[in-house]
């Protein structure tokens, strides 16, 4: 990344999760003002919201929470009705939302043209994508157009991790030295446990699994 990059000030969408945050930590590394954006969706968990403060707070960094609760009166689906059980066995599973990255996106941009922040940077991945279609980098980068003819503004969707694999995530997270900030810190768990979560989860099995990778293969290396 060139070093006129540094002068500029980018946007991050942030959950708290382990994916945003190793964005988080990219995203200071690379620019010179750093903002962070949350969105109150009706989560299966209120303490995504709490995490992603927390994290915000820590690292001295401003951070809007925006309202986006109609998501979760456009259609059931397990993120936003803790009733329902995780389904992930069809190509689809049951915790996509339907246009959220499309309406986060927006908003996000939105939020970057009153902040004067060029840069939007997201933690959206094609690789362990879980079948989600707004992950894909097909979509972001006819997002990116979209985005920038709709307000005349020269945006860049940033996306460093989307041919990563949770494995490679983990490596990012310890080449940017926050491994262990990541690992103890932040909530991918969709039972709503902190760090390593509930482990039965699909978000906790890949997650862990990809730390597991990782460890292991950082200690092959060292021997």
């Amino acid at each position: 990344m060139s070093k006129a990059l540094k002068q500029e000030k980018a946007l991050v969408v942030f959950s708290g999760g382990q994916d945003s945050t190793t964005c988080l930590f990219y995203a200071k590394q690379h620019f010179k003002d750093v903002e962070l954006v949350t969105f109150e969706y009706g989560q299966r968990h209120a303490k995504e919201i709490e995490v992603a403060k927390a994290i915000a707070q820590e690292q001295g960094l401003k951070h809007h929470i925006l309202d986006m609760s109609l998501l979760s009166q456009l259609s059931p689906n397990a993120l936003t009705s803790p009733d329902m059980e995780i389904d992930s066995t069809d190509d689809i599973p049951n915790t996509f939302v339907p246009a959220r990255n499309l309406l986060f996106l927006s908003f996000a941009g939105a939020l970057a043209y009153q902040i004067n922040a060029k840069h939007i940077i997201t933690g959206v991945c094609e690789t362990d994508f879980s079948g989600y279609p707004d992950c894909r980098d097909q979509f972001i980068k006819s997002m990116n157009v979209t985005m920038s003819l709709a307000m005349d503004r020269d945006f860049v969707i940033h996306t460093p991790l989307m041919w990563l694999d949770k494995k490679e995530t983990w490596a990012l997270s310890d080449e940017l030295g926050v491994l262990d900030y990541i690992r103890n810190k932040t909530l991918t768990c969709y039972n709503g446990v902190v760090a390593d979560g509930c482990g039965t989860c699909p978000a906790c099995q890949l997650r862990q699994r990809g730390l597991e990778q990782y460890l292991e293969e950082k200690g092959a290396r060292t021997l």
